[in-house]
This record gives C-alpha cells, structure tokens and sequence, in this order.
C-alpha cells in the first residue's frame, strides 16, 4: 500500500521546519546519511536502525528547541518509550541521505507522543513513518506529569 504524500515546503525562515502542503502540519527536520554500519547482509538498513533514526530527529528536534534531554534528566525526569509504530515503505542504502521530519502529536499527562516521516533527501520519496510513545517518570520509575518545559513545547511548536 502507497503512503499519503507527504510534501514538505519552507515553513518561515528556520530551514529546519516545514510544513507538509498535503496534511497540513509543521515538521521540524533534520538530515543525515546512512552508514555502512547502518546495513545488514542484504546491503539494505536494518530494520531496528530506523528507531535510532527516531531518537536521532527527537533528539534534534529538542535540542533545536533549547531543551536537550541531557536537561531534562537533570531535572528529574526520564521518558522511556512504552510503545512503538512503525511502517516500511521503501527499503535504504549506504550512504543514502534522508531526512528526518519529527512532530509533537499528542500530550496527555502522563505520556507524549512523536510522530515521524523518514524521507529520501534526493528522490522526496517516503521511506518510513512511525511514531513513539512515552512516560513520564522520574528517577524511582514512578509515573509523573509531564515536565512544564515539554508542555510547553508541545504547545508553542508551530501549527
């Protein structure tokens, strides 16, 4: 099954948000390229290589936003991922450029999601979309509300 386009225009002056002309939404992105230590046997990436891709454009994407986790765990607060969605569309090479593009999608009190579309920097072509859930915990692993700074994020990040 073909997946939604996903088209990504110029959003403002910060190239590292877009917005995607068939949903409407803004993404930030970032770009990388696949290493040789990225592939398996078959010459393609490995399929759980795509999550490090995820932590990649989360990573960035709060880092972008003056808010790295190195602060977030300083602050008391750990999110691991409780749950993982995840789609292949088009299979990646060595050496093949992508962007990332991440969204805040959803913010309840206790847990957050991300939403990811992976994308050939060349061709524009969908390699993937996924997402992944977190908790909010601190540092005992009791479930917290979600920090202040990250609300604030999910409700200050472009719509």
């Amino acid at each position: 099954m073909r997946p939604k386009p996903f088209i990504p225009e110029s959003f403002g002056k910060d190239d590292r948000y877009v917005r995607d002309k068939t949903g409407g939404l803004v993404w930030h992105r970032c770009r990388t390229r696949t290493l040789y230590a990225d592939t398996d046997r078959s010459q393609t990436v490995y399929h759980a290589n795509y999550l490090r891709f995820f932590e990649f454009g989360r990573a960035s994407l709060m880092r972008d936003t003056a808010y790295p986790y190195r602060e977030i765990e300083e602050g008391g607060y750990i999110y691991p991922i409780i749950e993982i969605g995840l789609k292949y569309h088009t299979p990646l090479g060595y050496d093949d450029p992508i962007w990332i593009h991440t969204h805040p999608a959803k913010l309840e009190r206790v847990r957050l999601r991300f939403d990811y579309v992976i994308t050939h920097e060349e061709t524009g072509e969908i390699i993937c979309a996924g997402f992944t859930s977190h908790c909010a915990i601190n540092s005992s692993g009791t479930p917290v509300a979600v920090d202040e700074k990250t609300c604030h994020l999910w409700k200050t990040f472009p719509k």
